[in-house]
């Protein structure tokens, strides 16, 4: 193993004496990283993965201390979003312009719109699964969609990195390390073009707008000519 993942494994009791408190700490560190809090519940469940290919742990039961721990943590961090969101945006945009009130509305619309998919895959994305909780509750995501793209998430990430680590062994935490910081990229290269493209738009109807050309009257214009 490599040394976090030497570190980690250590401090994770075996044994059948000790094995209930070592599931517990697994569903313990991911679940408070599901929060908001920065821990590292990958590389926490990737070495109890690798304990379990050793046969110290029951992978089955790994998966699942994963599971239950990024569900309830991601539900913890929603509601605590939820009851500080409007509070936080209100203080922010009060100092930031990004943190307008039409932003902010906008970023809501988004959340009801796609949030399901934004949360489901953010569970496998670095920084993302920390935040994804919080911002979903910031944003007013209705609870009974979090929760099924929660579950869902949670469930499909600690069955696949559970797995996956307990079949290709040390160069696990490595490999996710890898692809997690390339879907960041991947999603902030999407949220930047995405920006680019609003402002773009933005622009040319504020310049049509101010040459005395409204948005409609072009189709109105172009229906009429038909």
């Amino acid at each position: 193993m490599g040394a976090p993942l030497e570190a980690l494994a250590i401090a994770i009791p075996t044994g059948s004496g000790v094995a209930v408190l070592a599931y517990l700490i697994v569903g313990l560190v991911i679940g408070i990283e599901s929060m908001g809090v920065p821990l590292p519940g990958e590389t926490t469940l990737i070495a109890a993965a690798l304990l379990a290919s050793q046969g110290d742990l029951n992978l089955v039961i790994v998966i699942a201390a994963a599971g239950t721990g990024a569900i309830i943590g991601d539900s913890i961090g929603y509601f605590i979003g939820r009851k500080a969101g409007r509070g936080l945006f209100e203080r922010l945009g009060r100092r930031f312009r990004h943190f307008s009130e039409d932003r902010i509305v906008k970023a809501e619309k988004y959340f009801q719109s796609y949030g399901v998919w934004t949360v489901f895959f953010g569970r496998f994305v670095a920084l993302l699964r920390i935040f994804a909780g919080p911002m979903a509750g910031m944003l007013r995501m209705p609870y009974p969609q979090f929760l099924v793209a929660n579950a869902a998430g949670g469930i499909a990430w600690s069955t696949t990195i559970g797995i996956v680590a307990y079949n290709i062994g040390d160069n696990a935490d490595k490999i996710f390390g890898a692809l997690s910081v390339w879907a960041l990229v991947a999603v902030a290269a999407a949220v930047i073009g995405a920006y680019v493209v609003y402002r773009l738009r933005r622009r040319g109807s504020e310049r049509k707008a101010a040459d005395g050309v409204q948005p409609g009257d072009v189709v109105r214009t172009e229906a009429a000519e038909a």
